[in-house]
């Protein structure tokens, strides 16, 4: 697999339109020495490296030369000892904090928890508390809280908070402005928004202060439209496929359910499947605990999970269906076409999501994906704030 490392310090690529400029002799060897650490064999060993090229080192030593030592190499003797002794989790987290760009950092985090499972990050309640919070940390420690100790299960929790709160607030304000929020041209307002301002009514209300001598209109009172919530009585139901690798999905759609919870005439039944079904509706209104409590991997029998959804439409016209899921059906496929096509009939709206994150990069089944759009669902990948955007034009 190629990998891709930006190294604090090293000169930009060019571009490739751009002549490629040659690097200097020791710009070369110092990109190598940080690349292949303490294991890089003469000449590169010997490559010159700064006080803070050092730290680089050590701060990458730390985490990716667990890599080397899983595949059976022995640690290269001589030039000063990293071992994990002398460099402990919690200053490895805040040196490499400082030293690498933000998504750099979380990168490295996330994997230190992931791929190489860092004892001490994951024995350390203090050492997890001090992590940055992002959806790549949640998805790796959910993936695993089986394994943690009692007293780490709390450190998660506070982490998985953290993580939940600042998804909320990125997302909650597109929410409500997209499903509750609408021009009201019956009534006026003198809140003053550009996005409200009425001209028509402006004109209408001004035109006795127009200055023939200037041909100007003077505008005494501006009028604006006033903001009205929408009544709908619209049911969202959630079918999330809680499969590993639909994770980032089921941390969007936990937290947009909590979102959608709190706005009025808005009814949201979320239910996550693997091969059972379990029915969360109860725990809708609580990102944390509805994460917490979903089991990763096993499984996939889409068809049961939609079959179950379908008994949750009680007005098909006002009832959205979302399919959150990679299609890979493990079951026969004829009872999931059935009930797609059954609620189509019936006139629920139908949306089949690959992926519902910030990246909307999905993988999945096509061809089944084309199968179910055959027979009336919307199939798509889209971010939170495009999936709010497309439900407020659907329930316009």
């Amino acid at each position: 697999m190629p990998i891709d490392i930006a190294i604090p310090g090293s000169p930009p690529e060019p571009e490739a339109k751009d002549q490629p400029e040659r690097l200097g002799d020791t710009q070369v060897l110092r990109r190598w020495r940080l690349l292949l650490g303490r294991y890089a064999q003469e000449p590169l060993a010997q490559a010159p490296l700064s006080s803070d090229d050092w730290k680089l080192e050590q701060a990458l030593e730390y985490l990716y030369g667990r890599e080397y030592e899983g595949r059976g190499l022995a640690r290269p003797k001589g030039g000063g000892s990293l071992d994990p002794s002398q460099l402990r989790a919690i200053d490895w987290l805040n040196r490499s904090r400082k030293l690498f760009p933000r998504e750099v950092f979380e990168r490295m985090q996330t994997q230190a928890i992931e791929r190489y499972q860092l004892g001490e990050l994951l024995n350390d309640p203090d050492v997890l508390r001090s992590m940055d919070a992002t959806p790549g940390l949640a998805k790796a420690l959910l993936g695993m809280r089986g394994r943690l100790s009692a007293q780490m299960r709390d450190a998660v929790r506070e982490v998985i908070q953290k993580t939940v709160d600042e998804i909320t607030r990125q997302l909650k304000h597109d929410f409500v402005n997209a499903l509750t929020g609408r021009r009201n041209r019956t009534r006026r307002s003198l809140l003053k928004s550009a996005q409200n301002f009425d001209a028509r009514a402006t004109i209408a209300a001004n035109l006795r202060h127009y200055d023939v001598e200037r041909r100007q209109l003077v505008i005494e009172r501006p009028h604006f439209h006033a903001r009205s919530k929408r009544h709908l009585p619209w049911d969202i139901v959630l079918c999330v496929d809680q499969s590993g690798s639909m994770m980032d999905s089921v941390i969007y759609s936990a937290v947009i359910a909590g979102i959608m919870s709190s706005l009025p005439s808005v009814r949201v039944k979320l239910v996550v499947f693997d091969t059972a079904v379990v029915d969360l509706t109860h725990l809708a209104h609580d990102p944390v605990e509805v994460l917490l409590t979903v089991q990763l991997g096993g499984g996939t029998d889409i068809g049961r999970a939609v079959r179950y959804c379908e008994t949750l439409v009680n007005q098909p016209a006002r009832s959205i269906f979302a399919l959150i899921s990679d299609f890979e059906e493990g079951a026969p496929p004829a009872p999931l076409l059935a009930a797609v096509q059954r609620m189509n009939e019936a006139r629920v709206t139908l949306l089949g999501l690959a992926a519902l994150d910030q990246d909307a990069a999905p993988v999945y089944d096509r061809q089944m994906a084309q199968r179910l759009a055959d027979r009336g669902m919307h199939v798509a990948a889209l971010t939170p704030t495009h999936f709010a955007q497309w439900l407020a034009e659907v329930m316009n």
